[in-house]
């Protein structure tokens, strides 16, 4: 099955470490980091799986519910959690899904088979609170993820659902921002006052609190 940005992310129940989850219920009104990992009890998903735990924190604050997955079975999770705990200086709290007949690896395409056959990709999915998939990120199995780059793609889709606004490349929280191009100019004052840099008829950059 081939996912696209803006179709409703395919819901599933199944077995965590935090027992059933049916993802659009546990989901609720947040954000979801829906994301897998190859296999427990290896390198770069430990890294990756206590970066997640490191963050708790920072999730929370933009109200994002962190989700994990691989084709391990939960006892594996289980026991694989202290290690990560250990390794990491952590504490994973955060549910890690267990999917080992690959059910929703495949409905969501997290199988590469230039990859592997039975283990999934680093896939990243950030679902909104309507259920929309929002972004989708995939890395090689050997490449861990760059999880501050993950929050500033959380911040730039938050902020531009909430003020009707576009993010240049590289942007980060307290940059200036784009006025889109379907913005007439007379309703474009009444949303920024503040005014912009009208760089070219398309492109115009302004403040935003």
């Amino acid at each position: 099955m081939s996912l696209h940005i803006g179709d409703t992310a395919p819901n599933f129940v199944a077995d965590s470490t935090v027992g059933e989850i049916d993802l659009h219920k546990w989901a609720e009104d947040d954000w979801v980091f829906f994301f897998s990992h190859p296999a427990d009890f290896t390198p770069v998903c430990t890294t990756e799986m206590g970066r997640t735990a490191q963050l708790t924190d920072d999730f929370a604050a933009r109200n994002v519910k962190p989700l994990g997955l691989s084709t391990d079975i939960v006892e594996e999770h289980w026991d694989w959690i202290f290690d990560v705990n250990a390794t990491q200086n952590t504490e994973v709290h955060f549910p890690i899904l267990a999917d080992p007949d690959c059910r929703i690896s495949k409905l969501y395409d997290m199988i590469h088979p230039g990859e592997s056959n039975t283990e999934a990709v680093r896939s990243v999915f950030i679902i909104d609170p309507e259920k929309k998939i929002r972004l989708i990120m995939t890395y090689p199995m050997t490449i861990g993820r760059n999880f501050d780059e993950i929050l500033r793609v959380i911040d730039a889709l938050q902020l531009s659902d909430k003020k009707n606004i576009a993010t240049p490349a590289d942007w980060r929280s307290g940059d200036k921002v784009i006025i889109p191009p379907s913005i007439e100019k007379e309703e474009a004052e009444k949303l920024f006052p503040q005014g912009w840099d009208e760089q070219r008829p398309y492109l115009r950059l302004t403040e935003i609190s």
